[in-house]
């Protein structure tokens, strides 16, 4: 499949997300008489809602180093969840630049979305799909989309753990190799983890995605993020993020660090 059909998938997906706002079956007024009948019990019952909640958070990491090095580095992110009793919509897209001795490093970006089923079961499904660009890295384009199935490990009100497993399609643009498409298996263990009260949060992803055709072909990322809630709004916040790759070009390196520092404002916690 070439990459056109990919974007148009994830745009499907997004427009989907924009379409599914909440909506209500319109209800009958029951009559007049004393003596409901059973046709206008029905009626009056309680709507049918796709999606009910919004949750969301807007925040900007950064790193700046002068001297020796000059270094900037910037993150910006977003998170953004539409939640319902069956559907539950997510998306986490992020836009990273980076300038070292004035010579542009990074200028990536990163769009995806998640589309949970039953999400507040034991066991739920869920399909994804990603749009990402990286300067770091020499993409001009990867391209994913698969479907999987979610387990709930560990939920308490101070502390979740969720692991998830997933067959994902997946094609590379890079800038000077040919294009690389493969199969992968996704494996993805996310917690979040609350202390004194929800003053100090501890939360942590990391993704495990070998390729099922070829056992060299290797991916993984972790983020692990320190948060200091100040209101119900703003957090300081302080995050690490570690990302791996096999298959890469011969002028750039398999495995990336960066430590950054910033603020969250949102109503997600």
């Amino acid at each position: 499949m070439n990459k056109n059909k990919y974007a148009f998938y994830l745009y499907g997906l997004f427009f989907f997300c924009i379409a599914a706002i909440p909506t209500a079956f319109a209800q009958t007024t029951p009559g007049d008489s004393l003596t409901v009948s059973v046709e206008d019990s029905l009626s009056a019952r309680e709507p049918f809602i796709i999606l009910d909640s919004l949750r969301y958070r807007f925040i900007g990491d950064g790193n700046f180093t002068r001297g020796n090095v000059n270094r900037t580095l910037m993150v910006l992110r977003a998170e953004i969840i539409y939640n319902g009793p069956i559907v539950t919509l997510t998306t986490n897209p992020r836009f990273t630049y980076g300038k070292q001795n004035n010579i542009l490093a990074e200028r990536d970006t990163y769009v995806d979305l998640f589309i949970d089923i039953y999400k507040n079961r034991r066991v739920y499904g869920f399909g994804l799909a990603t749009i990402e660009t990286s300067n770091l890295r020499g993409i001009t384009l990867r391209q994913l989309a698969g479907a999987g199935a979610g387990f709930r490990l560990w939920r308490t009100k101070e502390q979740s753990l969720s692991l998830t497993n997933a067959i994902i399609y997946e094609s590379t643009d890079f800038r000077e190799r040919p294009t690389v498409t493969t199969w992968r298996n996704s494996t993805r263990l996310k917690g979040l983890h609350t202390f004194l009260q929800n003053r100090i949060r501890l939360t942590h992803i990391t993704f495990l995605q070998p390729s099922l055709s070829d056992i060299s072909n290797l991916r993984w990322n972790t983020i692990i993020t320190l948060e200091l809630p100040l209101n119900k709004w703003i957090s300081l916040r302080s995050a690490f993020e570690n990302s791996y790759e096999s298959v890469v070009e011969s002028t750039r390196k398999r495995n990336d660090s960066r430590l950054t520092f910033g603020i969250s404002i949102g109503n997600k916690p």
